[in-house]
């Protein structure tokens, strides 16, 4: 950290149940050269990874589906959402994380993988950088049936998809969360499926 334009005078721990809920508050020095003193709350949860898992020949992709409670507290009746497989890094590498990732949710062993970008998801409240991964996959790489770890309380459902209907399912609203939208399009953008 080292914008001379920000200068932290607080950190106040909120909360630090399942992860770290920050109260901040800084001075910063605006473009007009006023400073003014804030406060922001930042809720620390660690970075993470994501993974669009395709298969060219066949046209599919690998998509999971879970309950997530902040969806269903806002709206989502079923609670029920599907993503990309994703996971924090857990002081791994974001390639080493996704391969492990990817292996505990769907299943599917990969050993190559390719990084396609990096973003913030909700860079207003949430510190966590996501790393963005593609990798082909076979059913030979399948080991297990997935569905993530049951001591992390994980239930997570492996969805194999016709691509041209993960796409149609953003236009529906089936598909809401933002990394598969990004993920899927970067797929049609690119034209992975060939």
């Amino acid at each position: 950290m080292s914008n001379e334009n920000v200068k932290i005078i607080s950190k106040e721990i909120l909360s630090d149940n399942w992860y770290t809920l920050n109260k901040i508050k800084f001075e910063y020095k605006t473009n007009g050269g006023v400073i003014e003193t804030q406060e922001r709350e930042a809720y620390d949860r660690g970075n993470g990874a994501t993974i669009l898992l395709y298969n060219k020949a066949n046209q599919t992709v690998i998509l999971t589906r879970q309950f997530r409670l902040p969806t269903y507290i806002n709206g989502n009746e079923s609670g029920m959402l599907i993503e990309t497989c994703a996971g924090l890094l857990d002081k791994d590498n974001p390639e080493t994380a996704i391969k492990r990732e990817t292996e505990e949710e769907t299943g599917y062993k990969i050993s190559e993988v390719k990084k396609v970008f990096e973003a913030y998801m909700s860079p207003g409240s949430v510190t966590e950088i996501l790393y963005f991964f593609v990798a082909e996959y076979s059913k030979e790489m399948k080991v297990s049936d997935g569905g993530g770890h049951h001591e992390e309380q994980e239930n997570i459902e492996v969805l194999e998809l016709p691509f041209s209907n993960a796409l149609e399912m953003i236009a529906t609203g089936e598909i809401k969360d933002g990394k598969t939208i990004m993920l899927l399009q970067y797929a049609k953008i690119n034209d992975l499926m060939g």
